[in-house]
């Protein structure tokens, strides 16, 4: 049994290996018995192979189509059913054909070969079974591996986000330009500043949080950009608050409004516009498209967010771009009391 790109194969080793050992031990008692002769063994040992090979390629082809029901665990089914009478359809084909090519002068009664067919039916059919429910066990299991695997990545990715050292970093020279211009905003800044990373360690062991407690970290956080960029940054909150209910994964509009601001050109000058707002159970992130020089966009951010939708919610976040706006809506989940 293998596992390619076309999914469950059975090698032809096992397949035609099978089909001769089957067709060897059918004619051992043909060689004890006088009266047949070695003309008599080799058709009755051909009748064995082919009937083996037939229901071995049968069964693999059929297999597919079972396997959707709900009841395919289980051993004794329809596809054992219709292989049995289709099956004991080929031997009969089979021992005519033999009888008429080869006139053999000795051959077993047509129910014995209808026995045998049934006997190898089952055997054969039990073993793919029993190949198949393993095979699926082993692709379950590939399947929960690479989920988890994908799931650390895309922790490891928030969690780096999360608490990033370079925003950090600027946070903290923002504040020492504040201390020393003996700014009256820096205890407000420095409040700003510890909810913001309180926030951060209290939920990043959440799978989701309320949007109106995530709004809570973003006005935490975007009071901190305030500082730094002044007028050259602008968010507008125009999120409907029946929609505060609904859930989010935590810090989510926080790296989208971090990436905003990696990939284009924040001043006085030309400021960046950031707008909120909900739209058919969507919150949406609208910026326009202001691009930095030199700028090359990975889109780790933007993965990183859609990875962590589709572990959680098992949904894709969507994005819309034109030659002057870039969206990225984010899917809300409700509850039944919510929604």
């Amino acid at each position: 049994m293998k596992e390619n790109e076309k999914g469950f194969i059975v090698s032809w080793r096992i397949i035609w290996g099978s089909s001769i050992v089957l067709g060897i031990l059918a004619s051992i008692p043909k060689l004890f018995d006088l009266n047949y002769t070695i003309k008599d063994v080799l058709v009755n040992s051909s009748i064995t192979i082919l009937f083996s090979l037939f229901i071995w390629y049968y069964n693999i082809y059929a297999l597919p189509k079972f396997t959707t029901n709900k009841n395919d665990k289980s051993f004794l089914n329809t596809k054992l059913l219709l292989s049995v009478f289709m099956g004991m359809a080929v031997m009969i084909i089979l021992v005519i054909a033999h009888q008429e090519l080869f006139l053999a002068s000795q051959m077993d009664a047509p129910i014995m070969f209808e026995l045998r067919g049934v006997l190898i039916n089952l055997i054969i059919y039990m073993f793919l079974h029993l190949l198949f429910q393993n095979y699926r066990a082993q692709k379950i299991s590939i399947e929960l591996e690479r989920t988890i695997s994908v799931n650390l990545g895309a922790q490891y990715e928030l969690l780096k986000q999360q608490v990033n050292p370079h925003f950090l970093f600027n946070s903290l020279n923002t504040l020492k330009s504040m201390v020393e211009m003996q700014d009256p905003n820096s205890a407000d800044f420095i409040l700003k500043l510890s909810d913001f990373y309180r926030f951060t360690l209290e939920s990043r062991k959440m799978d989701l949080i309320s949007l109106q407690e995530e709004l809570q970290i973003l006005d935490s956080y975007i009071y901190l950009l305030k500082a730094r960029f002044e007028e050259g940054f602008v968010v507008t909150n125009e999120i409907n608050k029946k929609d505060y209910n609904a859930k989010i994964p935590p810090f989510t509009l926080q790296l989208l409004i971090e990436n905003s601001i990696k990939h284009n050109v924040v001043s006085l000058d030309k400021p960046l516009l950031i707008k909120l707002y909900t739209q058919n159970n969507f919150v949406i992130v609208e910026n326009p498209i202001q691009l930095k020089k030199g700028t090359l966009s990975t889109g780790v951010g933007l993965d990183n967010i859609n990875r962590r939708f589709l572990h959680l919610l098992d949904n894709e976040i969507n994005i819309e771009k034109t030659e002057t706006i870039f969206k990225v809506k984010i899917p809300l989940i409700y509850d039944n009391s919510t929604n």
